[in-house]
């Protein structure tokens, strides 16, 4: 997804359905690859994020004379972060395709989303690099950073690139020389191009990225997204609780009883730490397995037995009796 082919791709496939009442029943194959992908479960995160990159990019339409305000996604590890990245992109994309089709005939796509990974120990050359490959722009050996970031700037200008996604933000240190060079460079692409940035990284305001002077200037313009772990309860709500009646809802088990996996949440929650990436993995292993071992349904045993991520391993430690 790091090239505009790749991501163009992503964007226009049909996301899997879930089963619908009606429906035939799918082979063991379909089934094992519909948990494998599986839909995207819509948590508190998702939401903020949409609403949040709807109404910048609104915001910074007329925009001429500075920069356009920014968002930070953070959170920890396994948190959902990508995840709530990606489908926020995929939705821009087609919602700006669908209102600008291109010419009957025509060749040439809209490129409303950029999606761009920082390299490890990048710099503000191999990052600038990274956003010419994702437009195929041809840059040399022989070319500099300032004629490559000029010709990236002319490039998404006239492509109409308007939401610009940089993930694994974590990867800068501007308290290095390297480092501080590429975060000059992002703070000129924001200011050069006409497009509305989300940054997303693990635990970023916890980095030297958005502190000190170079760091306040991209906090400055920037409003935070917190994808961190959910909470069991809320107030009067149990936001846990319903992501795991939504990851439920959407199973293809042809056994499992509606209700159970709901029941365990102070159990997964405590598994997982709350984090929607171990839940989502735990939760698809063990349908995988009972599809696999013909029992078709989850229980409490089948989620003791699967191995998750090791961050989550070693966040859980089953309590054990006195003797």
């Amino acid at each position: 997804m790091t090239t505009w082919q790749g991501w163009q791709r992503f964007a226009t496939t049909e996301p899997v359905a879930p089963p619908q009442p009606g429906d035939p029943p799918r082979s063991t194959e379909e089934r094992l690859a519909y948990h494998s992908s599986f839909v995207t479960i819509r948590t508190p995160a998702i939401s903020t994020l949409a609403t949040q990159v709807r109404t910048l990019m609104i915001l910074g339409r007329h925009q001429q004379t500075t920069a356009r305000p920014s968002l930070i996604v953070t959170g920890p590890a396994a948190a959902g972060k990508t995840t709530a990245l990606l489908h926020v992109g995929r939705a821009c994309h087609l919602a700006h395709t669908r209102k600008n089709a291109p010419p009957t005939g025509s060749a040439h796509a809209a490129v409303p989303v950029a999606y761009v990974l920082v390299p490890p120990g990048a710099t503000a050359k191999t990052l600038i690099t990274e956003f010419a490959r994702y437009l195929s722009i041809p840059i040399t050996a022989r070319m500099t950073q300032t004629q490559i970031t000029d010709a990236v700037c002319h490039t998404y200008t006239q492509a109409g690139v308007q939401l610009v996604l940089i993930d694994e933000i974590h990867r800068l240190n501007p308290r290095t020389t390297t480092g501080a060079q590429t975060a000059d460079l992002i703070k000129d692409l924001t200011e050069r191009l006409p497009a509305t940035f989300v940054y997303a990284g693990i635990n970023v305001t916890n980095t030297p990225l958005f502190t000190g002077t170079r760091g306040a200037q991209l906090a400055g313009r920037a409003t935070l997204v917190d994808c961190g772990p959910l909470p069991a309860r809320h107030g009067t709500r149990h936001p846990f609780r319903d992501v795991i009646t939504d990851i439920e809802n959407n199973l293809d088990l042809q056994h499992h009883k509606p209700g159970t996996l709901p029941r365990h949440a102070p159990y997964l929650h405590q598994r997982t730490a709350g984090r929607i990436g171990s839940l989502t993995r735990l939760i698809r292993q063990a349908a995988i397995t009972a599809i696999s071992d013909g029992t078709e349904r989850i229980t409490k045993a089948a989620l003791d037995a699967v191995r998750l991520d090791h961050l989550a391993e070693t966040h859980h430690r089953p309590r054990t009796r006195n003797r």
